[in-house]
Formats: structure tokens, C-alpha cells, sequence
């Protein structure tokens, strides 16, 4: 047996065996790959890209929301200003708000009409979708769509036999609703359904879509709330609903795609 003296340097990159008589060894240090610690980062960009992308369709949505209701003009829409100045405030580009105020009017950022796109399409795992958005270039539009339906595995496919169209409209409160006196007073304005959030500011509710626009200014005047939202949707139809476990994988995939 060969006896051996072990010499390490002040800041390793190697460590040897330096043998009394037989044979030398020299055995370099492991070096960890940085695929896991990229994959990390990649994964944490992905994550933050998907939350500032939420929050800038957010501010969009409502900066239409406030234009649809009193113009677009923030020196006459004191929501709109508010809107925009808090928009700013939040990191929105310039140009993402002037898109979100064209689009409250109906144009474009060069001034021409919107058109609607719908596209179906089943994403997996067995997701049945209806996508719509306003467009000035329609053909592009759908072709980017089709491609990002693809890159998530899907295939367009009719899935409208699973929805059916509802106006929505959202009311907020200052204070705390009661459920028994909104409920009534959903009813009488000739409501479909209602529903209470979790800290019962925020109202909820659903009408056939020849009704959307009576039944929420009948609501905001009867219950004293502020309309926030006034639109027409696609809802699931009930028997065509599943219920999906928090934390299984079919939940996690779903949040991804949306």
C-alpha cells in the first residue's frame, strides 16, 4: 500500500495526491452545472412576466371600462384622469394606455374600426374555450391566435354547444352588502342570478344580454353602487362544469394557460 500526502490549495480548483514512491493521482473538483439554477431563473421570469401581464390587461380593461362610460377625454372623465394618472403611477407604457382609451371608443391607435374575432378551441387537459378580442387586422389576429392555441397543444374546434351568452355587470359598494336585500332587489330588476364576493363590496350579476345595460343602471340607482363593469360574456353552461382539485395537476395546468 502507497502512502500519499493530500495538498489543497488556499482556493481549490483541484485536489492532490501526491504520492511517497508509486504513483501520482490527481482528481479535479466536481463542477456543479448551472442548468438547474437557469431553469430557476427562467422559471421565476416566466412567473413575473405572467403577473405584470395580468396587471397591465387590468388597468387596460378598466380604462375601457371608464371611456365606454363617459368618453375619452380625461379633462371632462375625472375617472378616466384618475385612471391614467394611477396607470402612470403603476408602470404602464404611454402606449398601452392610449391603446386602452382607443379601444373604449371603438378604434384603433390610427383611428380605424374595431372588429371582434372569436375563436373556439379545446386546450388540454380538456379545457372547452370561446376567445375573443378586438382587432384591426383580423386575419393577423387570428392567425396569432391559432399559434398561440398550437404552442399550448390545442386544437380549434367548435365548443359554443358548452357556453351560453349572459350580460354581466359588476357594482361596487362602499360598505358591506347584505345578501337578502340585494337579492330582492336583483330579482325585481329582472336578474338571472347574483353573486357576493368575498369582502361583499363587489356585486356581481348575471342577465340575458338584451337586459345587461337596463338591469345595471336599474341596480346602481335602486342599491346606490357604483357600476364597474357592463358587458356581454360567455358563461359554461352548468351541466358542462367540473370540478377541478386545488393542487392537482389538471389546476396547476389550467392556471398556466390562463
Amino acid at each position: 500500500m502507497a502512502a500519499a500526502i493530500l495538498c489543497i490549495t488556499p482556493k481549490p480548483k483541484a485536489v492532490f495526491l501526491r504520492p511517497l514512491g508509486l504513483r501520482f493521482i490527481s482528481a479535479s473538483r466536481i463542477l456543479s452545472s448551472g442548468h438547474n439554477r437557469w431553469s430557476k431563473i427562467k422559471h421565476d421570469k416566466v412567473k413575473e412576466d405572467a403577473v405584470r401581464s395580468k396587471e397591465r390587461s387590468q388597468w387596460s380593461r378598466n380604462i375601457q371600462e371608464a371611456v365606454k362610460k363617459n368618453g375619452g377625454d380625461p379633462v371632462s372623465n375625472s375617472e378616466l384622469s384618475t385612471l391614467v394618472a394611477q396607470a402612470k403611477k403603476a408602470g404602464l407604457p404611454k402606449e398601452i394606455i392610449e391603446r386602452a382609451i382607443a379601444k373604449g371608443k371603438g378604434v384603433s391607435l390610427s383611428g380605424d374600426a374595431l372588429q371582434t374575432v372569436t375563436l373556439q378551441a379545446m386546450l388540454p387537459p380538456s379545457i372547452s374555450t370561446i376567445i375573443e378580442c378586438q382587432t384591426d387586422n383580423k386575419n393577423r389576429t387570428l392567425e396569432d391566435i391559432r399559434l398561440i392555441v398550437k404552442k399550448l397543444g390545442g386544437t380549434v374546434t367548435p365548443t359554443s354547444h358548452l357556453f351560453e351568452r349572459r350580460g354581466h355587470v359588476i357594482l361596487g359598494s362602499e360598505r358591506p352588502l347584505e345578501e337578502e336585500g340585494v337579492m330582492e332587489a336583483v330579482l325585481e330588476a329582472g336578474a338571472l342570478d347574483m353573486e357576493l364576493h368575498g369582502d361583499r363590496k363587489t356585486l356581481s350579476v348575471y342577465t340575458e344580454p338584451n337586459q345587461t345595460t337596463t338591469v345595471a343602471h336599474s341596480l346602481a340607482s335602486s342599491l346606490g353602487l357604483t357600476l364597474r363593469r357592463n358587458e356581454i360574456i360567455w358563461v359554461a353552461r352548468p351541466e358542462s362544469l367540473v370540478e377541478v382539485e386545488a393542487g392537482t395537476e389538471t389546476q396547476l395546468r389550467l392556471k398556466e394557460i390562463l
